[in-house]
């Protein structure tokens, strides 16, 4: 009795798109894919974000010289620096003043005391030594007292220059750190804009070298839905019985593979 076989063939057409298929897969796998073009890339640093750490590096301590000339007028002679030039000036013309009506007193003195016939007693004597020690005093008074006044000036004026100076300090490190951060700030707009177009064009080439490979696993797959959806052509083969002398020889065989195992 013969025994047949089916075996099941896709239609002609379909064999030949497969065919197809694999002669174009062969191809575009046989040249490996460029993947430098679409590499990540990082975008370079902004001239503007350069500045900007120029500017810091350049800066830094840029205060001291206001600290160093603030804390200059606050040291115990800071106040020199403020004296008014016309302050002894002033002391001996207001002093020689002061000698002046001084002396017009003593005179007083001896002229009251020649009308009351006392010229040159003891009296006139002791009102001379009273007036003058009065007088003395007074202008010693009158001479600290003035340059107490100009110290107290220049010395107002240094605290005020103290102050001016650390208030330039502080302006001159905070205006440096708003020109740093503008800088810093435009720059990393300018180097994202950069970035955002490395990354563009990055997925541009990606997309462009992907796409044969898109197209060809979109044609591999209509391909499979076609000989998975089309109706099959079928082909039958008929293999002969075996003759008698197979059989018998199949049989022996078997039975010696039985009857005369392998030995250890």
């Amino acid at each position: 009795m013969a025994t047949s076989t089916v075996q099941n063939l896709p239609a002609q057409y379909i064999s030949d798109l497969g065919k197809d298929y694999g002669t174009q897969l062969t191809g575009l796998t046989s040249v490996p894919l460029n993947t430098d073009l679409y590499a990540p890339q990082v975008a370079a640093q902004d001239p503007l974000q350069q500045q900007a750490y120029n500017l810091t590096s350049s800066g830094i301590g840029s205060f001291e010289p206001y600290m160093t000339q603030a804390n200059a007028y606050s040291g115990p002679q800071g106040y020199q620096s403020f004296m008014s030039p016309y302050q002894q000036d002033v002391i001996d013309s207001s002093l020689a003043a002061f000698d002046q009506q001084a002396g017009a007193g003593m005179s007083n003195i001896g002229q009251q005391a020649a009308m009351t016939g006392n010229l040159g007693g003891g009296r006139e004597g002791v009102q001379r030594a009273q007036y003058q020690s009065n007088s003395d005093m007074n202008r010693a008074l009158l001479q600290s007292g003035l340059q107490q006044q100009g110290f107290t000036q220049a010395n107002q004026l240094a605290n005020q220059a103290f102050g001016q100076q650390r208030n330039l300090a502080t302006q001159q490190q905070q205006l440096q750190n708003q020109d740093v951060s503008q800088l810093g700030l435009l720059g990393g707009l300018q180097q994202a804009q950069q970035q955002a177009q490395l990354t563009a064009t990055q997925e541009q080439n990606r997309m462009r070298a992907q796409e044969p490979y898109e197209r060809l696993g979109q044609y591999g797959s209509g391909v499979m839905g076609l000989i998975s959806g089309m109706g099959n052509q079928y082909q039958t083969s008929t293999v002969p019985n075996p003759t008698p002398l197979q059989t018998a020889l199949g049989t022996a065989s078997v039975l010696g593979g039985i009857f005369n195992p392998r030995k250890e």
